[in-house]
């Protein structure tokens, strides 16, 4: 039944809006008058004056204390950082803005450095016989346009010092635990009694054997042989070292060394890291005095002159019994110096004056030969430096029939041919001459093609290590291809940031240039991986751009 309501003053609402507020029927007795009457309501709704909400000018006015205390000097300094900080942000962002305008502007193919921007302005005709692999291959240095941030750089750089110190401290109280008390505590002459009964009295059936007894250090009265101490043992040198090896476990292991002034004594210890939290530290080579096992130092004792970035150590494998299996697999074991303590260095040459001898100058004349014929091989390395050695580095691999690494001279000869790299005949006797310093009339590839065309640094070196620890999780030596896929990131790629490419391209690139270098269809060993960074290190003529190419990509 329908009602209609009278009665209702006009309004507004009631205008736009039909009563709806009354569902259910009404009682008996009751008209739609009456119970309008019996509920009434407010015909016109008042206005929200919103200006009673905003504060008034004497309030604003009070807002912040005549007498408030001047700010310390700690909470100036946050300012002050802060201040810097946002200046550094917007600086940085400014050049992101400035760098995508001008993409935008001119779009390229490939990433613009700065060989390029001279071959475009026509000082060197560069693409001129670069292949698809090349061109694939330069891709990877447009991560040097797109550098990190200077503070993330900052920040993690001094992570990373103080994790690195906290690691050397670490093996150094377990080095000198070894040397000082070890040594006592462990001598077998503590297992039977010193002469303080006749050989016909039993002993005393109250009193425990020796060698059950609760001993230590300040109790033992066992008289050693050696003569070390805490004052004796601190004036060396500390450095870290790296094998150089075709297997990649190897390779990757981390060697903390300490050279010893007053015995001319070294010895070498191993830092192994199980996980986040737990760590061990074992001897490596024993403390001893050794001497040069090759080269023209061969036979001289190790002195102080020979510990440098760069410098190699040799040792026979046959005199350290406990050596890794993989290790003793080579008759010589050479360690790569790949840091040194420069403070303490040039304070123990201070206090230690070596005079140089005739081997020095030897020895500058050979890396003379050497970097003669380097330097005529970079410019044909230049921008086919990935092709070329992950293909020489494979090819060495195959001619390997027996698997030691040492090839002869027709085998280098027929190399160097096949890959159109030059060298006189004159350089590579001369080369020959000094490589082949064993007489064998073989020479290991690996230090054939780190004399004849080079290697990077060993900063660059420690990038590289980082990026393939961090895949071979596992530590065999090796990384599934299908890891690296997963692991390689193209976010921060130039190319990807303007939208050029995609992340996909650019990752089949690197892992197409991969590919040429791998041995096996589904795994990258630690000699491939870095022989693909060796070839890109030769056109790259700054270490920070090549810091960011590795670090930008695989995220260390």
């Amino acid at each position: 039944m329908d009602l209609e309501i009278k009665g209702v003053a006009a309004s507004p609402r009631s205008q736009t809006q039909p009563f709806s507020g009354r569902k259910k029927p009404l009682k008996q007795g009751w008209t739609s008058e009456s119970w309008t009457i019996q509920n009434p309501c407010s015909p016109v709704v008042p206005r929200l004056d919103l200006g009673s909400l905003v504060d008034s000018d004497d309030e604003e006015q009070n807002v912040i204390p005549e007498n408030l205390p001047a700010p310390t000097g700690k909470y100036k300094l946050k300012y002050q950082q802060y201040k810097t900080e946002m200046k550094e942000g917007y600086k940085q962002y400014s050049q992101r803005n400035a760098e995508k305008t001008k993409s935008n502007i001119t779009c390229q193919p490939f990433p613009r450095n700065k060989t390029e921007e001279k071959s475009v302005q026509g000082e060197e005709p560069i693409e001129d016989d670069l292949t698809t692999l090349d061109r694939k291959a330069l891709l990877q240095q447009g991560y040097a346009d797109n550098p990190y941030s200077a503070l993330w750089s900052a920040r993690k750089s001094d992570a990373e010092i103080v994790a690195a110190e906290r690691k050397k401290q670490t093996v150094a109280e377990q080095m000198m635990i070894d040397h000082l008390s070890r040594a006592v505590i462990s001598d077998p002459e503590q297992n039977f009694t010193s002469g303080t009964r006749s050989p016909g009295t039993l002993p005393d059936p109250k009193m425990a054997p020796v060698g059950f007894r609760k001993r230590t250090l300040h109790e033992t009265k066992i008289r050693t042989h050696s003569t070390l101490t805490e004052n004796v043992l601190s004036n060396k040198l500390q450095f870290d070292g790296r094998i150089i090896s075709r297997n990649g476990h190897d390779t990757c292991r981390e060697l903390i060394g300490f050279f010893f002034t007053h015995d001319q004594s070294l010895t070498v210890y191993e830092y192994r890291q199980f996980g986040k939290n737990r760590t061990n530290v074992l001897p490596f080579i024993q403390k001893n005095i050794y001497s040069h096992q090759r080269g023209r130092r061969k036979g001289k004792q190790y002195q102080l002159g020979d510990f440098y970035i760069g410098a190699n150590l040799t040792f026979l494998s046959s005199d350290h019994p406990s050596l890794p299996e993989s290790v003793k697999e080579n008759a010589l074991l050479i360690l790569r110096i790949t840091n040194v303590d420069q403070i303490a260095l040039d304070s123990l040459k201070t206090a230690s004056e070596e005079h140089g001898d005739d081997v020095t100058s030897q020895e500058a004349n050979d890396r003379l030969v050497f970097k003669a014929i380097q330097d005529a091989l970079k410019v044909k390395l230049h921008k086919r430096g990935v092709r070329i050695l992950t293909g020489l580095g494979k090819y060495f691999r195959q001619l390997d029939k027996e698997g030691n690494g040492h090839l002869d001279k027709a085998d280098f000869k027929q190399a160097l041919k096949l890959f159109h790299l030059e060298v006189s005949e004159k350089d590579f006797e001369s080369s020959w001459l000094i490589l082949n310093d064993s007489g064998s009339d073989k020479v290991d590839y690996g230090e054939f093609k780190r004399a004849i065309i080079g290697e990077m640094n060993e900063y660059r070196k420690s990038f590289v290590r980082k990026a393939f620890m961090k895949l071979d999780f596992n530590k065999t030596g090796s990384v599934p291809i299908i890891d690296i896929r997963k692991c390689y990131c193209a976010k921060k790629h130039p190319q990807v940031i303007s939208g050029h490419s995609t992340e996909e391209e650019i990752k089949s690139s690197f892992l197409e240039t991969l590919k040429d270098a791998r041995s096996k269809s589904d795994e990258v060993s630690y000699c491939e991986f870095e022989d693909y960074y060796e070839g890109l290190s030769v056109g790259i003529v700054d270490d920070e751009d090549f810091v960011n190419i590795v670090r930008t990509p695989w995220g260390i």
